[in-house]
């Protein structure tokens, strides 16, 4: 039977990333476009790893231990005092954890906020619940909101707003005086928050991450979700969480255990020696990345690529096309994949032109997002590569 599937899943359109990816991994491309590390995770965790797979854990299995280490973190690291007991929801990465906290509290019709440029899941997520994406834009070079124009997009229908910080594709971390603004909307509007805190520990310039939860009077509003995979460089075992209010979390758990019943038990057990790591193992994490970033960025704007933003957070670079390139994104990176054997994404998968101002397309076909979360000999390899496509005028030629 043709055409039978489900109205929703038709809200779901295919990426042009995806596409590309495609064609990276036919080029054998070096992969800068994929926000997974290609270095190995810390040693003591996969040790930890294998022992739970020695020991038997490999059955269903919720292990509560690693909600007690989450509240600790949650008291030291933000002030926040919650209940390891109810408030905590161990899921299949940060993915779910977000997908099952908007099907949590998103009813057909109800308004989500994003910030524009926004990580494409998102949206996905609102409109499989039948809610209603609704995007305030983010504004280059420094990808900052109009603080004054933000109540605007909050309508009687606005349930919750969506924020990501350090955020994807950007970098930027949103600040003190940001935080406390949309604090105040939801407080007017009566709406939710949903974080994605997931590069909460990866800040650079002795930036440091706020959670928004962390607010007076949001805590009760807040629906906090993160994971192990970026900070301990472990993307494919997806243990992740939620952090909420207990009759929230209690709604969040139920969706989980109907879906998946329970995150992978050997990686739960591991997750217990991940979260303890002592606090040197963070100064290092963001140390190291730092380094890569400042590295990356050099040789981006050698290569003529315009860095307007040096990101604060997370492990992407969104740089801007050359002044001479006259290429859209998407022609851009499938040149870059061909000719070069370097892989990236294109911006525009991030941006939602139709809620856009009229100038906006000009900047969203403008942008392509590198990822810097390699080993230093992948990061090499990619310079040298792009090197090769330089004309005699120093430019990037595709």
């Amino acid at each position: 039977m043709e055409g039978k599937v489900s109205r929703a899943s038709r809200k779901l359109e295919s990426s042009p990333i995806q596409e590309l990816s495609q064609l990276a991994q036919t080029c054998g491309a070096i992969n800068l476009a994929e926000g997974f590390p290609d270095f190995p995770a810390p040693p003591h965790l996969k040790a930890a790893a294998l022992s739970a797979i020695t020991a038997d854990f490999n059955q269903y299995r919720h292990v509560q231990g690693i909600c007690h280490l989450l509240a600790t973190q949650m008291k030291d690291h933000h002030g926040i005092a919650v209940n390891a007991l109810s408030d905590f929801v161990i899921c299949c990465g940060q993915s779910e954890a977000f997908a099952a906290s908007i099907f949590a509290i998103v009813d057909p019709g109800d308004e989500v906020l994003l910030f524009d440029p926004a990580y494409e899941t998102y949206e996905s997520c609102i409109l499989l619940a039948g809610g209603i994406p609704v995007y305030v834009p983010l504004s280059p070079p420094d990808w900052s909101f109009k603080k004054d124009e933000l109540m605007k997009y909050f309508t009687s229908r606005t349930k919750a707003v969506v924020l990501n910080s350090p955020h994807n594709p950007t970098g930027k971390v949103f600040t003190k005086d940001e935080l406390e603004t949309i604090s105040e909307a939801c407080k007017i509007m009566e709406c939710f928050a949903i974080t994605d805190e997931v590069y909460e520990y990866i800040t650079y310039d002795r930036e440091l991450h706020i959670s928004l939860a962390s607010l007076p009077g949001m805590q009760e509003r807040t629906i906090i979700t993160s994971s192990l995979s970026k900070t301990f460089s472990v993307t494919g075992w997806r243990i992740g969480w939620a952090c909420a209010p207990a009759n929230i979390a209690s709604a969040i758990r139920n969706i989980h255990v109907k879906i998946t019943d329970s995150a992978p038990a050997p990686f739960q057990e591991a997750a217990l020696t991940a979260l303890q790591s002592p606090p040197d193992y963070y100064c290092s994490l963001r140390t190291e990345y730092e380094a890569r970033r400042d590295y990356v960025v050099q040789i981006l704007s050698v290569l003529g690529f315009q860095v307007r933003f040096k990101p604060k957070g997370s492990v992407f670079i969104f740089a801007e096309l050359p002044d001479h390139c006259e290429l859209s994104d998407i022609e851009f990176v499938k040149k870059l994949i061909e000719k070069a054997g370097v892989a990236a994404v294109p911006g525009c998968g991030f941006f939602h032109t139709t809620r856009q101002p009229q100038d906006g397309e000009k900047y969203q076909r403008r942008y392509i997002r590198f990822a810097f979360c390699k080993s230093g000999e992948t990061l090499s390899a990619a310079r040298q590569k792009m090197e090769k496509c330089v004309n005699e005028d120093g430019q990037l030629c595709l």
